[in-house]
């Protein structure tokens, strides 16, 4: 007789415990046992035919990096001049991950609150390790702002967002941009984002077995990303010696995930060291609910939030001419 699904998946809902199983039966072992090609090609999210929402401008974009280019997609409700930008940065544990799995995604929140979306494609692990995909941000980053203006782009007001290994990059940008005096993004959005490579808090062990992401191939990953052994902040974020002068974050978390619990200390200890700092644990789902839409309504609900917050990070002027800072649905 077979062994039941593990405890911690007592605590999904009905609609995320469906998706748990659909996800183990489609699986034949762990994602370390997979290997990272053979995982890249179960889990890939393919284009839908129709995207559920309508955006004006998605533009493919090649943006220049120390390594040569990265693509990127831009995402528009409209060519309105001077609009505030988020650089997105995709999840899938450094190694795995796709512009695709986060199209709706970014079309929601460019569509929701007028902000131009950039999701970019940095480079994977483990061709190319740490710190390759963290200096795609950053020269993308850097681009963004010197380009600005072409684009559309209010410099003053781009914003950088990511989940899971996304959020690690998210967070790890800010920090450097902060330690070379650098011009530093307006807000970081960070859904379950990996920020410490200890291991040591309770939900490591409380969700060891997870749905999609075990607390085994999280270490896994970040072991392709930057070796078994490592302690630079820029890596592994929580071990910054301070995190003061970072710029407001909203934390999402899952309430079933083996990071949740590193990715709220991250958020207390942003608000202990008088950075603007929310988080919002979403009960019921895990790891990776976030880019989810249509499959979750606790994904449509964090996308909300990561809206809301967008939109008081909003220039006045921004907000004057776009409804007070209302989507286009009409919601707040």
């Amino acid at each position: 007789m077979s062994e039941g699904p593990p405890s911690c998946w007592n605590l999904l809902d009905d609609n995320a415990r469906a998706v748990a199983e659909a996800i183990a039966a489609a699986l034949p072992a762990p994602l370390r046992e997979l290997g990272p090609e053979l995982a890249r090609t179960l889990l890939a999210t393919q284009p839908a035919d129709t995207p559920r929402t309508p955006v004006d401008v998605v533009e493919v974009m090649l943006i220049p990096t120390r390594a040569g280019a990265a693509r990127a997609r831009l995402y528009r409700r409209s060519r309105a001049e001077r609009a505030p930008a988020l650089l997105y940065l995709h999840g899938g544990g450094f190694v795995l991950g796709t512009l695709d799995g986060v199209d709706e995604l970014c079309r929601a929140i460019a569509a929701r609150t007028g902000w131009a979306v950039i999701s970019l494609e940095y480079r994977l692990a483990p061709e190319a390790p740490y710190p390759a995909a963290l200096e795609d941000a950053v020269d993308a980053f850097a681009w963004l702002r010197a380009s600005a203006t072409s684009l559309g782009i209010d410099p003053a007001a781009i914003a950088v967002g990511g989940d899971s290994a996304g959020g690690n990059l998210a967070a790890a940008l800010c920090l450097a941009q902060r330690d070379a005096c650098g011009p530093m993004p307006v807000a970081q959005v960070l859904a379950y984002p990996a920020v410490d490579n200890r291991f040591a808090r309770h939900s490591w062990t409380e969700f060891a077995d997870a749905p999609l992401l075990t607390a085994a191939d999280a270490k896994w990953c970040y072991g392709l990303y930057a070796g078994a052994e490592f302690s630079d902040a820029l890596a592994a974020p929580m071990r910054a010696e301070s995190l003061r002068g970072l710029p407001p974050a909203l934390i999402v978390t899952a309430e079933v995930d083996p990071i949740r619990d590193d990715a709220e200390a991250f958020a207390a200890r942003l608000a202990a060291e008088e950075v603007p700092a929310t988080a919002i644990r979403y009960d019921g789902v895990f790891h990776g609910f976030f880019p989810e839409i249509g499959v979750y309504p606790q994904s449509e609900q964090a996308i909300g939030a990561v809206c809301e917050f967008l939109r008081r990070m909003s220039p006045p002027d921004f907000l004057a001419a776009n409804g007070a800072g209302r989507d286009q649905r009409g919601v707040l």
